[in-house]
């Protein structure tokens, strides 16, 4: 692992180390594709950037929703 992919966070939702590139010039988070009352629902639930599997599940889980709701 190399600096740039250094560890520097816990997810606030699965516990599990990752690396949290929002500080950095790149992150792979950057790509993922969010509407604006996903990322209020997030901000509202959780402190602090998510890993991006527990991102994936839980955009996965909206779209699967019954009228895109959780």
């Amino acid at each position: 692992m190399n600096e740039s992919t250094a560890i520097n966070a816990a997810c606030p939702r699965c516990q599990q180390p990752f690396h949290c590139g929002a500080s950095d010039a790149r992150c792979d988070c950057f790509d993922m594709k969010l509407d604006d009352a996903m990322r209020q629902q997030l901000a509202a639930h959780y402190s602090g950037c998510l890993c991006l599997a527990c991102l994936r599940e839980l955009k996965q889980q909206v779209l699967e929703a019954p009228s895109g709701k959780t």
